[in-house]
């Protein structure tokens, strides 16, 4: 397999024509659409779908191209280090529910890079979004989220996507709510006392890669009709911290969160539901040092809060 063919596919990806690639590269457009033919041959797989409105990968092509562009990004590095003598900025990149527990342990971790040259993204998604980010290599780890009870289908679905995966907890949720909160002083809270109240709720799409059977409404849904959508973690401290009635589901956090915010978690009686967060990164990636700090820490906050 040719080095040099491999960048020309990725051009190709990524410009999504052969002629927008072949003028990047600056090259004539028959020796680029040769050249991809051959990589193709040289492989036994079909790499782009053609048509009038472009190049697209195939199923085989996006698994390919994972491959193809850990392999270009570990050239490109090695290139620079060798030939300019700069230090290599090491790279660090996750993408994770919005879960206190998470959010706690990745600042822990950050202080551990404090002496190194680096660059480090850290996104707070939906779980549709956090598989995207993998199978695009724009992130090399992710921790996913999904109820128990569907989990042989995210087990299939990681297997066929070629997608390593690694339970990090799996939980009830608890109700996060204000201190000065009605719930506060019940001891012992069921579904029927939280009708009167307003739910905050993140954002997030569909669960995707299920049938629409496949996916039921919890018993809660059926009896709140006052809701507030956010999208970020910060929104919902916010109005926890100022709205008594107000209350959330979320992943047990942090005691540091909670006093910082003036809030309280508390268990609900009625809810069983269970939660898996899920680490997951390609298989063919290889771990760095950075990213093996973080998962410790991750584990280590989640032991620490979690059990």
């Amino acid at each position: 397999m040719n080095i040099l063919h491999m960048k020309y596919a990725a051009e190709v990806a990524k410009a999504g024509s052969i002629n927008k690639a072949a003028e990047n590269l600056m090259m004539a457009q028959p020796n680029l659409s040769r050249a991809i033919k051959e990589l193709e041959n040289s492989l036994g797989i079909t790499i782009f779908d053609r048509s009038i409105k472009g190049m697209c990968l195939t199923p085989d092509g996006t698994k390919f191209m994972g491959y193809a562009q850990n392999i270009l990004d570990q050239i490109d590095d090695m290139e620079k280090m060798y030939r300019s003598g700069i230090v290599i900025q090491q790279k660090f990149s996750v993408s994770v529910p919005r879960a206190s527990y998470i959010s706690q342990a990745f600042a822990q971790f950050s202080k551990t890079i404090a002496q190194e040259s680096a660059e480090i993204f850290f996104k707070e998604t939906n779980t549709a979004k956090a598989v995207s980010n993998i199978l695009s290599a724009n992130y090399k780890l992710a921790v996913i989220r999904y109820a128990s009870e569907l989990n042989q289908s995210y087990m299939d679905m990681l297997k066929d996507k070629e997608i390593h995966s690694e339970l990090v907890a799996e939980f009830r949720p608890m109700l996060l709510i204000n201190k000065d909160s009605k719930l506060a002083g019940i001891s012992e809270i069921h579904f029927s006392d939280l009708s009167s109240l307003i739910e905050v709720v993140h954002d997030d799409p569909i669960i995707p890669y299920l049938p629409p059977h496949r996916i039921q409404k919890n018993e809660p849904d059926k009896l709140i009709n006052r809701k507030i959508y956010v999208f970020d973690r910060a929104g919902r401290f916010d109005l926890l911290t100022s709205n008594r009635n107000a209350f959330m589901w979320v992943s047990p956090a942090p005691t540091e969160i909670l006093d910082k915010y003036g809030l309280l978690q508390r268990v609900c009686n009625d809810n069983h539901q269970l939660y898996r967060d899920v680490l997951i990164y390609r298989k063919n990636y290889h771990l760095t040092e950075m990213d093996k700090r973080f998962i410790a820490e991750l584990f280590r906050v989640k032991k620490k809060y979690m059990g």
